[in-house]
C-alpha cells in the first residue's frame, strides 16, 4: 500500500513507519521537526527510515493547510496514519496555543486531505488522557469521556468528536486508537522512562509528583505497533448494533471505531523506579513533588475490544521492555556526540 503517516519522525511514527516499510509498503512521511524536544533525536530516527528506498520526507507542520493539501495530492495515499500532535500534558497548560494549532486546526487538515483523496482509512492517535477525572478503572471505551483536565486532553477528545463528524458525513472510514504511556527504545525525552533513566545515571534528583503515589499504564513500543498496523488493515466498519438511544461513544452507525491500546497491567511510580533501580543497577535519588496541573492520578486499559476486533495483542512484561529500553538508552545516549 501507500500510506501517508504525520509525524513520521516522532518516537511512535519512527516504530510504525519502520514495520510497514519493513513489510514492503511505501510510505511518505510528514514532520515539521519542532524544537518541543533535541530535534537531533528526530533527525537520528529518520536516517533509520531513510534506509528505505521506498520512504520520502517531507518537513511540514499539518497547521499549514495548502502545505498539507498540496503533500495529500502528490503522495496520493490509499490509508493515512496520523500521530503528528503538539504533545505534552503539562505543555499544553504553559503553551495553549502550540496544542490548539496543531492538534485541533491540523487534525482538521488532516481530515480534509482524506476527505478529498478518498482514502481508504485513516487511524489517528488519541490518548488515554482523554479520560481525565473519570477514576473507574480499568477504563473501557463505552464510559464517557467528558470531563477532560488538561488542553491536551481536550484536544484529543475533539478529535475524536471531528472524526466522527467527518466519518458520518462523508462515510470515511476512521480508527482512534487511545495509547497508554507508551516507552521503549528511541522514545521521547520528556516521557518519565526517558527522564528517570537519565536522572538515575546522572545521579539526580527523580521529581515524583504526587510523591510518586501515580499509578501508569505503561506499555512497550512493540505492544503499540502491533495493534496499530493490524488496525490499519481493517478499516473502521459501521456497527451494526449501535443504539442511537443509548449510543456508545466508540462506535457509530458510520464506519467510525475508537480503541484502548494499552499494557493492561498497571504499576505505582515507586514500583516502576525499583525495577528501573535493578534494570540499571544503581539507586534513585528521590524528590517528592506535589500533583501536577492536568495530571491524572491512575491509567489503566481494559483491551477487550481492540483483541475482539484485531484477535490477541502482544504485552511485554515491564522488566524485560526496561530491559531492552536501558539496553538502547546506554547505547545510544551514553556515547559522546549522540543526539
Amino acid at each position: 500500500m501507500k500510506i501517508l503517516l504525520t509525524g513520521a519522525a516522532g518516537f511512535i511514527g519512527m516504530h510504525v513507519a519502520l514495520r510497514l516499510l519493513a513489510r514492503g509498503d511505501e510510505v511518505v512521511g510528514i514532520d515539521n521537526l519542532n524544537d518541543y524536544y533535541d530535534p537531533a533525536l528526530k533527525l537520528a530516527r529518520l536516517a533509520r527510515l531513510r534506509a528505505y528506498p521506498q520512504f520520502r520526507f517531507q518537513q511540514l507542520s499539518i497547521d499549514d493547510g495548502p502545505a498539507l493539501a498540496e503533500a495529500f495530492h502528490r503522495a496520493t495515499p490509499q490509508r493515512v496514519v496520523h500521530l503528528a500532535a503538539q504533545v505534552g500534558v503539562r505543555h499544553s497548560v504553559v503553551a495553549p496555543h502550540a496544542s490548539a494549532g496543531s492538534n485541533l486546526q491540523g487534525f482538521v487538515n488532516v481530515l480534509e486531505g482524506c476527505r478529498a483523496l478518498q482514502v481508504e482509512h485513516l487511524l489517528y492517535a488519541s490518548s488515554s488522557s482523554v479520560y481525565g477525572a473519570n477514576a473507574q478503572l480499568p477504563y473501557v471505551e463505552e464510559e464517557g469521556v467528558d470531563h477532560p483536565l488538561s488542553l491536551y486532553a481536550a484536544t484529543k477528545r475533539a478529535n475524536e468528536l471531528m472524526a466522527h463528524a467527518y466519518s458520518h458525513l462523508f462515510r470515511l472510514p476512521v480508527t482512534g486508537v487511545r495509547f497508554f504511556t507508551v516507552y521503549g527504545p528511541w522514545g521521547r525525552p520528556d516521557m518519565a522512562m526517558f527522564r528517570f533513566t537519565r536522572a538515575i545515571l546522572e545521579g539526580q534528583p527523580l521529581d515524583l509528583y504526587n510523591e510518586g503515589h501515580m499509578v501508569r499504564d505503561f506499555t512497550f513500543i512493540d505492544d503499540v505497533v502491533e495493534p496499530v498496523v493490524r488496525l490499519l488493515d481493517k478499516p473502521a466498519t459501521p456497527d451494526p448494533a449501535f443504539d442511537p438511544t443509548r449510543p456508545d461513544p466508540a462506535t457509530s452507525d458510520a464506519p467510525f471505531r475508537i480503541f484502548n491500546v494499552g499494557g493492561g497491567h498497571p504499576v505505582q511510580l515507586l514500583e516502576l523506579i525499583e525495577a528501573l533501580e535493578a534494570t540499571l543497577g544503581r539507586k534513585a535519588q528521590r524528590r517528592l513533588m506535589p500533583m501536577q496541573p492536568g495530571d491524572v492520578l491512575a491509567t489503566g486499559a481494559q483491551t477487550r475490544r481492540l483483541q475482539e476486533w484485531i484477535g490477541p495483542c502482544p504485552a511485554t512484561p515491564l522488566r524485560e521492555g526496561l530491559r531492552r529500553f536501558a539496553d538502547w538508552y546506554l547505547s545510544h545516549h551514553a556515547a559522546p556526540g549522540r543526539p
